[in-house]
C-alpha cells in the first residue's frame, strides 16, 4: 500500500482517496496538484523514488508536459505584442528561410503541422545532440520540410522545443531558460526549470520502465508491413524519430540533459508548477495571470481538424487524433482530461498538466514509472479523474 502524504481542501477529500487508488500498485511514486478558480484544492505525493521516498520536494522529468510549458511561454509573448503567430517564422529567426521553408509560420510549429517532425535523416543526429542548442537549431534551419507546411500534421516529438524556443531567443534576446524563470517559475514561485542548476539535481527523480515496456522496434517494423515505403525520406526521419524519442528516454536521466535547454521534453519540474502555471492561464493566482482570456480562447482553438498524417503514414489505420492546438493537446482518447474544453499536454510515461476553463480545474500530475502507453488513458488517472468529475458535478 503507497502511504500518500499532503492535504487536500474541504469537499476534495475523494480525491485524496482515488489518488491513494490509483498509485496503490505503482512501483514507483507521483505527485498530484489541483487549483479550482485560482487556489490549490489539492496537494498530495507518495511512493517511492529508488530507495528513497518521493516527497512533496521531488523533482520530475516533465517529458512531454515540457511542450506545454514552451507553448504557455510563446503565448504570453503573444498577449504582448511581441510575436506574431501568422507572420513567418523567418520575420523572427532569418536563417530558417532556407530551403523553402520562409513561408513557414509560428503557427505551423506550434501546431505540428511545420514539416519538421524530426532532424532530416541525411544529418547523422545523435540523440546525445540534443544538448547542444546551436548543433539542432542549425540543423532545423537548414533542414528542407518533410512534407508541405500546412497540408499534414505529424507529431514534433525532439524538435519542437528547439524550434519554438529559437523563436522566443529570438524575440527576446534571452535563452528560453532564462525566459521561463523571468516569466513563469519567478512570477508564480513555482520550481520549474529548461536547464536545472546542479544545486537541485540531488531532487531529480529518475524515470524507470515497467517491466513489458513498449518496443519502438515492433512499432516501425508494423508500420512497414502495412504498407509504409521506409527508404522515403519521410519514413526515415519519422523511423528515425520514433527510435531517438524512445532513446531519449534514458538520455533524459543523465545530469548533462538536465542541465541542457531541452523544451520539447526535458523540462524537470513538479505537480504544483505545472497545475499553477495552467490556473495562471484561466485566471489570477497571487496577484498573477500569465495571458489574457483573449489569447487563452485563441490557444486552445483546434488547429488539426480534417487533417491527416504526411505520406504513406496517410495509410496506417487511424487512431483517435490527437487534437492539437496552438500548443497545447485538446482533450482526446488516450488523454481525455476533464473532456471538451480542457487545454493542456500528457508527457511520456503519465505526465500530465491542464487547464479546464469551464470549471476553473487546473492539474499537476508527475511520477517516474513509464507506465501510460500513450494508446489508452493511464491507468493511474481515472480514479482521480472521476472523482473530480463526481466533485464538479455535485
Amino acid at each position: 500500500m503507497t502511504v500518500i502524504h499532503g492535504e487536500v481542501a474541504k469537499g476534495f477529500e475523494g480525491v485524496r482517496q482515488a489518488f491513494e487508488q490509483g498509485q496503490a500498485r505503482d512501483a514507483g511514486g507521483a505527485q498530484l496538484c489541483v487549483y479550482r478558480n485560482g487556489e490549490k484544492v489539492v496537494d498530495l505525493w507518495g511512493g517511492h523514488n529508488g530507495d528513497r521516498p518521493y516527497t512533496e520536494d521531488t523533482l520530475a522529468i516533465l517529458m512531454s508536459c515540457s511542450k506545454g510549458v514552451t507553448a504557455t511561454l510563446a503565448h504570453i509573448l503573444v498577449d504582448r505584442g511581441q510575436l506574431d503567430l501568422d507572420a513567418p517564422v523567418a520575420k523572427y529567426w532569418p536563417e530558417f528561410a532556407q530551403s523553402g521553408k520562409g513561408a513557414i509560420t509560428t503557427a505551423q510549429l506550434l501546431s505540428h503541422k511545420a514539416g519538421l517532425a524530426s532532424f532530416d535523416p541525411e544529418t547523422g543526429f545523435r540523440v546525445e545532440e540534443m544538448v547542444d542548442w546551436d548543433r539542432c537549431t542549425g540543423l532545423l534551419a537548414a533542414m528542407a520540410p518533410l512534407w508541405e507546411p500546412g497540408t499534414a500534421y505529424a507529431y514534433h516529438a525532439l524538435t519542437y522545443g528547439f524550434l519554438l524556443g529559437e523563436v522566443i531567443r529570438r524575440i527576446t534576446g534571452k535563452r528560453i531558460g532564462q525566459v521561463l524563470q523571468d516569466e513563469i517559475a519567478g512570477p508564480l514561485g513555482v520550481d520549474i526549470w529548461f536547464g536545472l542548476p546542479e544545486r537541485e539535481e540531488h531532487r531529480v527523480a529518475k524515470h524507470f520502465y515497467p517491466p513489458k515496456h513498449f518496443d519502438p522496434a515492433m512499432l516501425v517494423a508494423r508500420q512497414a508491413a502495412l504498407g509504409v515505403d521506409m527508404n522515403t525520406r519521410l519514413a526515415r526521419a519519422m523511423s528515425g524519430q520514433t527510435m531517438r524519442t524512445f532513446t531519449d528516454f534514458d538520455v533524459l536521466n543523465t545530469r548533462a540533459a538536465h542541465a541542457a535547454e531541452i523544451p520539447a521534453g526535458g523540462g524537470i519540474g513538479n505537480a504544483r508548477a505545472l497545475a499553477k502555471m495552467y490556473a495562471a492561464t484561466m485566471g489570477e493566482v497571487d496577484g498573477v495571470r500569465l495571458y489574457s482570456k483573449a489569447t487563452m480562447e485563441k490557444a486552445r482553438v483546434w488547429q488539426t481538424q480534417g487533417l491527416g498524417a504526411p505520406g504513406d503514414y496517410a495509410k496506417l489505420p487511424a487512431r483517435d487524433p490527437l487534437r492539437l492546438a496552438l500548443g497545447y493537446e485538446l482533450a482526446n482518447p488516450v488523454a481525455p482530461k476533464l473532456g471538451e474544453g480542457s487545454f493542456g499536454h500528457s508527457g511520456a510515461g503519465g505526465r500530465l498538466g491542464y487547464a479546464h476553463p469551464d470549471s476553473g480545474i487546473a492539474v499537476g500530475y508527475v511520477c517516474n514509472n513509464m507506465v501510460w502507453d500513450s494508446i489508452k488513458p493511464d491507468p493511474r488517472w481515472l480514479p482521480w479523474t472521476a472523482a473530480l468529475t463526481d466533485i464538479l458535478a455535485a
